[in-house]
């Protein structure tokens, strides 16, 4: 009879505490809002809370923020759903280190913190940036947890693919994704752009899990960080156009409007350096055949035949200074180049002063694929390249020098690359035929 009662007892208790997971926060993860200062904090649960809150304070003060969720349902046959919660958290204060937690009366997260960024140009932002990173083999994670927490970043790019795939599993995969990457996304803003592992039922698992600037209907999007002008954009729109080709098309023209805008004098003189970051590059000099690997790259040169839409041109004309792409499993360095022909700024320093943008490849932070290799014989405008597994770092220290520095996590942490980009002016370069009767334009209609 004790024995009966004990062990309906326990499985009471265990209903209560499963069920008390449905509602548990888990997956927890920051962005920016619509500006640097805004943080918008997301979160998962399986059972509908009724409520999303955010408690948060510096000091001791505590404020409570409210936000909404909804039911995103995974398109696998098992049809596994979840809520996704988004609170934002506005105007707060400059480089404060903030405490938070978020959940509902159901259940409340760990507590995590962030330090919150100034939206002005004057201060020099640390980012670290890679693509492709896995579930499995995420060699890089352990060292990017540890300088997460130290305070080293005050953001991530995420250069498309993840977790390989989020919807594998009827989305478990993805889940199990999230929920490992939040040692470092819980801690800072974690930006991200789609690559082709986010492709399946119309890259629904990424557009829903993350909470990026413009919403889930959009994936594209640009964000102010001390004197860059970040663009995130999708290079997925060349290569699954049975999803339509208007999203190539209205992505290339809010493009084209973003860098009218950024190139306004009174923007560029704020925010000189442009910055875009995509999942496919444009050059490569690796053997697995892969698109960057052919002379005609789609995104470079545009829609095969026809070649409209191409993103070199346009990016070279609006003077954009660096090309971030991943995909390629490896970390590949470009001299400053446009249409295959280099435009160093000189032969003893030729990042300073470039006459075309400088692009770099890092895809390497660790995958189940494993990495790619490189040709034999490097091309004329491979400045440097590496199979190692790592990521990348920027730092902006004012409106004339950026630097970055390539992490070997095979070598412990060991710095295997750096360089300096040095400007004394931005804009358009020599040869650009960008179209000024636009930027009047647009110039007169900002006025208005």
């Amino acid at each position: 009879m004790i024995l009966t009662a004990a062990i309906i007892l326990f499985s009471f208790l265990e209903i209560v505490n499963s069920q008390a997971l449905w509602y548990q926060p888990e997956q927890v993860h920051l962005s920016f809002g619509d500006n640097v200062s805004e943080v918008v904090v997301t979160w998962s649960t399986i059972n509908d809370t009724k409520e999303s809150i955010v408690e948060y304070g510096i000091g001791g003060m505590i404020l409570r923020a409210k936000g909404t969720s909804t039911l995103f349902v995974d398109g696998g046959p098992n049809q596994h759903s979840q809520y996704i919660h988004r609170v934002t958290l506005p105007n707060l204060t400059p480089f404060s280190r903030y405490v938070y937690h978020c959940g509902s009366n159901f259940g409340w997260s760990p507590e995590f913190w962030f330090r919150s960024l100034s939206s002005d140009e004057d201060w020099s932002p640390q980012l670290a940036i890679y693509g492709d990173m896995g579930n499995e083999n995420a060699q890089s994670l352990a060292r990017l947890q540890e300088e997460t927490q130290r305070g080293l970043y005050d953001a991530i790019l995420h250069v498309g693919d993840f977790a390989y795939d989020m919807d594998t599993d009827n989305g478990a995969v993805g889940d199990a994704f999230m929920r490992q990457i939040e040692s470092i996304a819980s801690y800072v803003p974690y930006m991200t752009c789609p690559g082709n592992h986010e492709e399946r039922y119309n890259f629904s698992n990424y557009r829903e899990r993350f909470s990026m600037p413009g919403g889930s209907e959009s994936i594209m999007y640009s964000f102010d960080i001390g004197p860059l002008h970040i663009i995130s954009i999708s290079t997925e729109v060349y290569y699954f156009m049975y999803y339509g080709i208007k999203s190539l098309v209205f992505q290339y023209e809010w493009l084209e409007e973003d860098l009218i805008k950024a190139n306004l004098p009174e923007n560029r003189e704020k925010r000189p350096w442009i910055v875009v970051i995509g999942h496919r590059p444009m050059y490569c000099s690796t053997t697995d055949r892969d698109d960057c690997t052919h002379y005609e790259t789609i995104t470079r040169v545009g829609i095969p035949f026809l070649h409209v839409f191409g993103l070199e041109k346009l990016l070279y004309d609006y003077g954009v200074d660096v090309e971030i792409w991943a995909h390629e499993h490896a970390y590949e360095r470009l001299w400053p180049i446009y249409d295959y022909q280099v435009y160093n700024g000189s032969y003893e320093e030729p990042y300073t002063n470039p006459g075309a943008p400088v692009h770099f490849t890092t895809g390497s932070a660790g995958c189940k694929e494993g990495r790619d290799d490189f040709n034999i014989t490097r091309p004329p405008w491979s400045a440097y390249q590496s199979r190692d597994y790592g990521y990348t770092r920027l730092k902006a220290y004012n409106k004339t020098h950026l630097y970055f520095e390539q992490i070997s996590d095979d070598k412990q942490g060991a710095v295997i690359d750096s360089f300096w980009i040095i400007k004394d002016s931005h804009g358009p370069y020599k040869y650009s035929e960008i179209n000024w009767g636009k930027m009047d334009g647009l110039r007169l209609k900002s006025f208005v």
